[in-house]
């Protein structure tokens, strides 16, 4: 399953010697192995212009930026005539989140959204 995680977000757990980045590794101190990462954008917001290819809160890849002819600067992105303030961060591909779905399911029916998947996962390794 692929996730989105904020830059910000991974900056803090390398702070706290959680995780380490490396050859576009996220490696979870105390695990074996890594996960891969690519870089990528959030976008959070409209700040001017039609959403007219409705990319508010989808989550798009360096490559899939270069497709839209998207010119980014730190935290917006401009394509077209259309602004958009954007989070930088990275999509991880995370293959143990089926075995924390499933036991999350048992516990807690309702709760099956990505986000709540990726907090089960993150609580649990880190």
């Amino acid at each position: 399953m692929n996730l989105f995680l904020p830059e910000k977000q991974l900056e803090i757990w390398a702070a706290e010697e959680k995780v380490d980045l490396s050859e576009g590794q996220l490696i979870v101190h105390g695990e074996v192995g890594g996960f891969p990462l690519v870089p990528a954008v959030y976008f959070a917001r409209l700040e001017s212009g039609e959403d007219e290819k409705n990319l508010v809160g989808c989550v798009k890849t360096m490559a899939q930026l270069d497709e839209l002819e998207a010119e980014q600067l730190m935290d917006s992105a401009l394509i077209g005539e259309t602004a958009y303030r954007i989070q930088p961060g990275y999509v991880v591909t995370v293959n143990v989140l089926p075995q924390v779905q499933v036991e999350q399911t048992r516990q807690n029916p309702g709760a099956s959204s990505e986000a709540d998947l990726l907090a089960a996962f993150i609580l649990d390794k880190l």
